[in-house]
């Protein structure tokens, strides 16, 4: 069975005719309306194109309910991977981040950066049945990659085409005219056709050491899933990917493993491990990778680990480290030189 994250899931939801009732949309595939929107809670799959397929047959908009979805993504709703995706030098840097990084957000899909003579394709690869909720889930994606493009280049973003896959669901103009560009149906593809020119702009924010952090970050992250993670070592996983919006509780991440809090804590405790040492644990490594290969002010820090404030950091930071974060700083730069 495959997941995709749950962000997807809220964004579509958001989006839905508010004749339905999203609280109780959200929980048929285990979701609380209510609790932070968290990038690395998953659902499965087939849940997901289910839903998807539940609200087409009760939405009137339906048709362009994906556009709308890809309108309403932000480069910040996807955390540390939009975080990537924004400080790339250009385009070309955040479709090759995509196509680098894409499984920490979905075991379904990857990307392909692919050269061609009219441009550079973007690919999009899916696995499973060409199913109603997949084919909308397409749209939605190459919609997310083209609104996201357009707020991160300094070029004004327009592809040169979009392909997909499955026939047209009727009129093509709604989707001609939200990517300002020729849409064919019933292609032997589903991606973004895109010019060499508008792939090399650069992007408004991209930072060459910003980038190289987020590139390791990431690759630590990929190399995690790579392993046949211990249940430690997965709690550890979801604990940083979850830290910039503030401490994440047991429960939360009770949920996003697929079992209750009150199991997590028991597992753990036979393992020979807290759940709060494991918090202090990912907050005091994340604090020192930050400090190492980044210039960001400490208050920046402190909110990235989880802290409202920066002498609850600083305080944080001495008991584990035995200095302040501003003293480890210049020791590690020091010793680096």
């Amino acid at each position: 069975m495959g997941q995709i994250t749950s962000l997807f899931v809220r964004k579509v939801v958001d989006q839905v005719d508010r004749s339905l009732d999203k609280r109780a949309l959200l929980a048929s595939v285990g979701i609380d309306l209510d609790s932070p929107v968290d990038p690395s809670q998953m659902v499965s799959d087939i849940d997901y194109y289910s839903l998807l397929e539940r609200i087409a047959s009760a939405d009137p908009g339906a048709t362009d309910l994906p556009l709308r979805v890809g309108a309403s993504m932000r480069c910040d709703d996807y955390g540390a991977f939009g975080l990537a995706w924004k400080s790339a030098l250009n385009l070309r840097g955040s479709y090759e981040r995509a196509e680098r990084y894409a499984r920490l957000l979905t075991s379904v899909a990857s990307y392909e950066v692919r050269n061609a003579k009219e441009g550079v394709y973007l690919h999009l690869h899916r696995e499973g049945q060409r199913r109603l909720g997949l084919r909308l889930s397409n749209e939605a994606t190459i919609a997310s990659l083209a609104s996201i493009s357009q707020q991160v280049s300094t070029a004004a973003f327009r592809p040169v085409a979009i392909y997909f896959k499955h026939p047209s669901p009727g009129s093509t103009s709604p989707h001609e005219r939200h990517f300002g560009c020729a849409v064919h149906f019933g292609s032997t593809k589903d991606a973004l056709l895109v010019s060499k020119e508008t792939l090399l702009k650069p992007n408004r924010l991209g930072d060459p050491s910003i980038s190289n952090f987020f590139d390791t970050h990431l690759e630590a992250e990929l190399s995690k899933l790579d392993d046949d993670a211990s249940l430690e070592k997965r709690v550890r996983i979801q604990i940083s990917q979850q830290l910039s919006e503030g401490v994440p509780k047991i429960s939360d991440i009770s949920r996003s493993l697929g079992m209750s809090g009150r199991t997590l804590q028991r597992r753990l405790s036979d393992q020979g491990y807290s759940f709060q040492a494991l918090v202090d644990e990912a907050r005091r490594q994340l604090a020192e990778r930050l400090l190492r290969q980044t210039e960001y002010p400490l208050a920046e820090i402190a909110f990235l680990t989880g802290f409202s404030e920066q002498s609850a950091f600083n305080r944080a930071f001495k008991r584990w480290a035995g200095q302040t974060p501003r003293s480890f700083r210049i020791q590690t730069q020091t010793t680096s030189e």
